[in-house]
């Protein structure tokens, strides 16, 4: 019940239904790629994709199908990308019209997430910071220490906007839990 109310908040655009459903789906969508991949870089990856992907067509979502079910079919289309990307070797510059429209996902309220990161001392913070994997360092310097735009964060990375909402979602969520875990 409570996942088909956030479904419905999402597709209407709700921030902290977004939050809901990747925070509850993610270790099913990370765990099935990381069994198929054996690579938890490659899995990280397809997980950041797959759930953009969702998110950005979430409107088109039918609830007769289980919603972990919509996203591991997505998850496997996004890694079949990936294999053919790899093996053509090609470099193919991706670039989807729709990331240079503000998909903004309203983030205005701070999160638990940000609360709890703005208590603690930066010293500290910085500290806890170099215990995320180094690709999630990257977007929290990015966002929060030299205060770049989601749409500045994708084109200094040369990722797609949808992507770089995740990545962040992600690495404040992991480093809250680092924080939380050492109080």
């Amino acid at each position: 019940m409570e996942i088909t109310k956030n479904i419905e908040l999402a597709k209407q655009g709700d921030q902290v239904a977004f939050t809901f459903l990747l925070d509850h789906y993610w270790n099913e969508v990370y765990g099935f790629m990381l069994k198929r991949t054996e690579n938890e870089t490659d899995a990280e990856d397809i997980a950041i994709e797959t759930f953009s992907k969702a998110f950005d067509k979430i409107a088109t979502y039918n609830p007769e199908f289980q919603f972990n079910t919509w996203l591991i079919a997505i998850a496997k289309n996004v890694h079949i990308d990936m294999l053919r990307k790899r093996k053509s070797s090609l470099f193919v510059d991706y670039s989807d019209e729709n990331d240079y429209q503000a998909y903004n996902i309203a983030d205005t309220a701070p999160s638990a997430e940000d609360k709890i990161i703005t208590e603690q001392n930066l010293s500290q913070l910085l500290r806890d910071i170099k215990e995320l994997k180094p690709h999630y360092q990257e977007v929290i310097q990015l966002r929060y220490f030299q205060e770049m735009s989601y749409q500045e964060i994708a084109d200094e990375l040369g990722e797609p906007l949808n992507n770089i909402k995740i990545k962040l979602l992600r690495a404040k969520k992991l480093l809250a839990e680092i924080i939380e875990n050492k109080r």
